[in-house]
């Protein structure tokens, strides 16, 4: 995996980690236009400085920065998207890579706050809250394991306002979710039914249809080739071959049943 780091006031791109990486942060966030986002071939010509999605890699730097953590990691410039065989790896990858952060940053660009409002506390009747039930980042495919995976993550507003973890808005984000408490706190997802954690992708949505099935990879701790072009329904075939033959290997027929129903 690849790490950004500042040096002085310019952002670099560390070399692979291969083995272990130092401790980093990580950005969850839905992507704005395709072309304000600042990509790896940007990072490497040391440019994109002038795009508007640079903003979100000064907030994660300097909030990363705050947390005592010097690199984190952000998909769309940490990522070669032109490298077929990177981008394989990095997507089955994904989960484990939000799993290892040490903070994940959660960036809703649809919900804003009034002064003040993210020094109180979660519970009070705050202007943000309905704009945060309401925010696309819950209607996203990706960010359902980018919600489950980390053990820390910490919302923040379109201001980068502070608006509160996954612990302390855990009753707001189980409403909007239906996922369970105890999911939510930190439960082995493999002691969930297969439709029970199949129900969580209800109502999301990803810009590339496959990637509706394979933004479940993690969450079912199974790997497939991605085949961009096969359409839908043909990677969902291929995940639950995956996931039925995961369940044959841990004996799990009680899984595979359902799965076989599904």
């Amino acid at each position: 995996m690849r790490l950004l780091s500042f040096s002085g006031n310019r952002l670099v791109c560390t070399k692979d980690f291969i083995n272990e990486p130092p401790p980093y942060a990580i950005l969850s966030h839905t992507w704005g236009d395709k072309d304000d986002e600042v990509t790896f071939s940007n990072i490497a010509a040391g440019k994109g400085s002038d795009k508007l999605g640079y903003c979100k890699i000064q907030f994660c730097a300097i909030q990363a920065a705050s947390d005592g953590l010097s690199y984190f990691w952000i998909d769309t410039c940490c990522i070669d998207k032109s490298n077929s065989t990177e981008l394989q790896r990095e997507i089955n990858s994904m989960f484990r890579l939000y799993k290892n952060a040490a903070k994940c940053y959660a960036y809703l660009s649809d919900v804003t706050v009034q002064k003040d409002d993210s020094q109180h506390d979660s519970s009070s009747s705050l202007s943000w809250e309905s704009f945060f039930r309401k925010s696309r980042w819950f209607t996203r495919g990706w960010t359902l394991q980018e919600l489950l995976a980390p053990a820390k993550v910490e919302f923040f507003s379109s201001e980068y306002a502070r608006l509160g973890s996954k612990e302390s808005l855990e009753k707001e984000i189980h409403e909007i979710t239906q996922i369970p408490l105890d999911v939510l706190r930190g439960r082995e997802l493999s002691e969930i039914s297969i439709d029970k954690r199949m129900s969580w992708s209800d109502g999301r949505f990803t810009t590339y249809p496959e990637d509706k099935a394979y933004s479940l990879l993690g969450i079912f701790s199974v790997y497939i080739p991605l085949i961009y072009g096969e359409g839908q329904d043909n990677a969902f075939k291929r995940l639950r071959r995956a996931i039925s033959d995961q369940a044959i290997i841990e004996g799990k027929f009680n899984n595979l049943i359902t799965l076989l129903h599904y």
